[in-house]
């Protein structure tokens, strides 16, 4: 067996620099993640509500966490971890609402459509390059007639 020696750490002291490195780090960090703020049971589904105001419904029979719940286990349910997971002390329950939502294929398939057609739309030196090489040639080459 290999034996690992810890090194030796060195003391560093808490600045006032270290502290609103941190704490820009965390401002920066929650504007660019899923937020919730708010869970409710509604019909056989959970809703979760964004900051900015959407939401998403998940159907519970769908996630094998929720097992065993009855109606009143589900209003014991927050939100935690900073708005990324949902909570339940009772039953010792963390799940995560991002993995919730990517364990849902239609969803998946979604997003998934959201990304493409965002990242087409995109812009980049590259794009603009090509673009002004075609159009140097005459644009884009037209499409071989495939009857000749």
């Amino acid at each position: 067996m290999k034996v690992i020696k810890a090194k030796p750490s060195t003391h560093r002291p808490l600045t006032e620099e270290m502290i609103d490195a941190a704490i820009l780090q965390g401002e920066a960090r929650r504007a660019s993640s899923l937020q919730a703020v708010s869970v409710t049971f509604e019909e056989s589904s959970l809703v979760i509500r964004f900051e900015d105001g959407s939401g998403v419904l998940l159907p519970v029979n769908q996630y094998p966490e929720f097992d065993g719940f009855d109606a009143g286990d589900y209003e014991g349910l927050t939100v935690g971890f900073a708005g990324t997971a949902l909570c339940h002390e009772g039953k010792d329950l963390d799940v995560s609402i991002a993995g919730m939502i990517s364990a849902s294929p239609s969803l998946m398939r979604m997003a998934a459509s959201v990304v493409a057609s965002r990242n087409g739309r995109q812009s980049s030196a590259a794009k603009s390059e090509a673009a002004r090489a075609n159009g140097k040639k005459g644009g884009r080459p037209r499409k071989a007639d495939p009857a000749l």
